[in-house]
């Protein structure tokens, strides 16, 4: 409890949090001052600063300052007072120094603003999860999905879609997610006839997760295929979703999409989101395997991925090698990390493709080779050898995996000569996808622009200059330095 002492020393805040580091109990105070201004002026702009403002305050959260923050923004006695108060420990009144002065002004209020009550929500259900508190955290999380319910106002939407989410993750958090299925459901329909665009997006990602947690990919396919969709609101929302229609489409076996999917998502997540960005890797990795590419090395040495990533780089050299050996010891080495990534069922869809891959490599090597040597080769340890390799070798033949000749009655493959690459439409096929792939890009650039209203037709003055631009740099050292909770 001394740092809160300490902080409590330091100087009252100015206007710009920016300008030297005011307490804990102050930032909130001005965060709720910042809510309060959003509120009534219906700019949600505002209130998503507040939110990334208490995200980056977010590890100074105590018990006692909660209290505090408690008295300042509700009445005393109040049912949301009583109930939130309940779910904080009780600490020593010398521990407990209270702003009375700015308290008392707000006791006076008997009607707080419904943004302010469900943000206290937020900040409690914060506080208990990061306090590793799940069960008080479960019983405020639906206290708060309660009062949510009955609220419908534009300015609440940004909080509301917080609180579904750490709503959901208290629930996994101590196993019970099925339990809050239909309740997500219910709460989709209600942001659905709100037009809460945010919301929808939100519970649209937490019930995809519920539905894959416990592996219904074809329950999560049809909620999905009907669910309404619109133009992205929230990065983070439309990474998730990224990540978990490439998961459907992995298992659906539809492995082009579901690159596209999972590369877009690892591309578009935030930098501190590295354990998000890992698990994209992770299974983009084993998608490119399964279409037949090799992942270049530079994925693997992504910086703070090396350590996790090790496994699927073995994978990845067992594949590129083509040895059924090496590739079932690498997938019995590390079958305890691949099961907990969930990707054991992709790696026993792999032996295929390392068969295939040797198979190639056979082709380019010798110009004629018999099946006997090809099994040899390949390492088929079935019970007849030969028979197994002519049949792969007829399927790799149909497929076009080789371009080879299979004679049945001297037991020989007859690999043909290669050709000049250049002379086919392969070239022209890469550098289509190349362009098509820039140009997306520029188009998602071009959409995710912002202008200021009327900039036209009202000409900045320097003062309005001045302050827009000391926003936008506060708002971009937050960004910055914020540690994103939500990945």
């Amino acid at each position: 409890m001394t740092q809160d002492v300490e902080m409590k020393e330091q100087p009252a805040p100015s206007n710009s949090l920016s300008s030297f580091s005011p307490s804990t109990f102050n930032h909130l105070k001005e965060i709720a001052s910042l809510i309060e201004t959003g509120a009534y002026a219906r700019e949600v702009r505002r209130i998503v600063r507040a939110v990334r403002l208490t995200m980056a305050i977010r590890r100074k959260l105590k018990a006692p300052v909660l209290s505090a923050f408690l008295n300042f923004a509700l009445p005393p006695g109040s049912e949301a007072h009583s109930r939130l108060s309940s779910y904080l420990p009780k600490e020593d009144e010398h521990d407990m120094e209270v702003d009375t002065a700015t308290s008392s002004l707000q006791a006076s209020a008997k009607h707080p603003l419904p943004e302010l009550e469900i943000y206290c929500y937020l900040l409690v259900l914060i506080f208990l999860i990061d306090q590793k508190k799940y069960n008080e955290a479960k019983a405020c999380s639906s206290a708060s999905i309660a009062r949510l319910k009955n609220v419908n106002r534009r300015t609440v939407d940004v909080l509301a879609a917080r609180l579904y989410f750490y709503y959901s993750l208290s629930y996994e958090l101590t196993g019970d997610l099925a339990e809050i299925r239909g309740n997500l459901l219910a709460l989709h329909r209600i942001a659905t006839l709100r037009h809460d665009e945010l919301g929808q997006e939100t519970l649209l990602n937490l019930l995809l997760r519920n539905y894959l947690h416990y592996n219904l990919y074809d329950q999560a396919e049809k909620l999905r295929s009907k669910a309404p969709r619109f133009e992205a609101h929230s990065n983070h929302q439309f990474c998730r979703y990224l990540f978990y229609l490439g998961k459907i489409r992995t298992i659906q076996l539809e492995y082009t999409d579901a690159k596209e999917a999972l590369l877009q998502a690892a591309r578009k997540a935030p930098v501190a989101a590295l354990g998000f960005r890992v698990q994209c890797n992770k299974w983009a990795i084993i998608v490119r395997l399964l279409l037949g590419e090799i992942p270049e090395r530079t994925i693997f040495m992504q910086k703070g991925m090396e350590k996790a990533l090790r496994p699927y780089f073995e994978l990845t050299n067992a594949v590129r090698i083509g040895d059924l050996e090496l590739f079932r010891s690498v997938a019995e080495k590390f079958s305890s990390t691949f099961s907990l990534d969930q990707t054991h069922n992709l790696i026993v869809r792999l032996r295929h493709n390392v068969i295939r891959t040797g198979l190639r490599n056979i082709s380019i090597s010798y110009s004629r080779i018999s099946l006997a040597d090809v099994a040899k080769k390949l390492r088929l340890d079935s019970a007849n050898p030969i028979a197994d390799a002519e049949s792969i070798v007829a399927k790799a033949i149909r497929d076009g995996a080789i371009d080879a000749i299979l004679d049945h009655a001297n037991g020989w493959m007859l690999s043909k000569e290669t050709g000049d690459i250049y002379s086919t439409n392969e070239p022209q096929i890469a550098f289509n996808s190349r362009i098509a792939f820039c140009l997306n890009m520029h188009n998602e650039a071009v959409r995710a622009l912002r202008f200021p209203p009327n900039s036209h037709k009202e000409k900045e003055s320097a003062e309005k200059r001045r302050e827009r631009q000391q926003q936008e740099q506060e708002l971009a050292k937050h960004i910055a330095e914020e540690d994103d909770d939500e990945f």
